[in-house]
């Protein structure tokens, strides 16, 4: 499937000298015997020669510069902290520590309460003795649990970072 190349496709190739010295005859041919291509020819070479002779809008060299030294002076915001609801943040919080304490109650229920034999420990209860097998047998809540503490690093890792900061803007 061969696609002949358009009047206009090959005047192109003959005015940036990309042609053959074959087609460079062919096309000189043409356009001293055609009308149409002649006229064609005439309306791509001004077009040529138009896009020769203007120049390119070139930025100076400090261009960059001078624009981040504008941005400089402005003091830009966060952008979380506009989209961000404090609200939402401290729900899910409030989720998370909910969650964690009904697991603690939920641990401490499974105690057996019976009284101990001994009475020289200060704690009637026999910690050695607590099965945590039924508390974190299943896999959903010790991947729940995991990420619960790696949330509760990240929480703390805020608040002393925070801390920090009013530390240094104090001084």
């Amino acid at each position: 499937m061969s696609v002949q190349p358009t009047i206009e496709e090959r005047l192109w190739e003959y005015i940036d000298g990309m042609a053959t010295p074959e087609e460079r005859t062919v096309i000189d041919q043409l356009i001293e015997a055609d009308a149409e291509w002649r006229a064609k020819y005439g309306e791509l070479l001004e077009t040529h020669q138009m896009m020769q002779a203007s120049e390119l809008e070139e930025p100076s060299m400090r261009f960059t510069k001078n624009v981040m030294e504008e941005i400089a002076l402005l003091q830009i915001a966060p952008a979380a902290k506009t989209y961000i609801n404090k609200k939402i943040i401290w729900g899910i919080a409030i989720f998370f520590i909910t969650m964690i304490v009904g697991f603690l109650i939920y641990g401490i229920g499974q105690v057996q309460w019976s009284s101990g034999s001994s009475s020289s420990s200060p704690i009637p209860i026999d910690l050695s003795n607590i099965d945590f097998s039924k508390m974190f047998n299943n896999t959903y809540i010790n991947i729940f649990m995991m990420m619960n503490m790696i949330l509760g690093l990240f929480l703390f890792d805020r608040y002393l970072a925070n801390k920090r900061k009013k530390t240094f803007s104090n001084k």
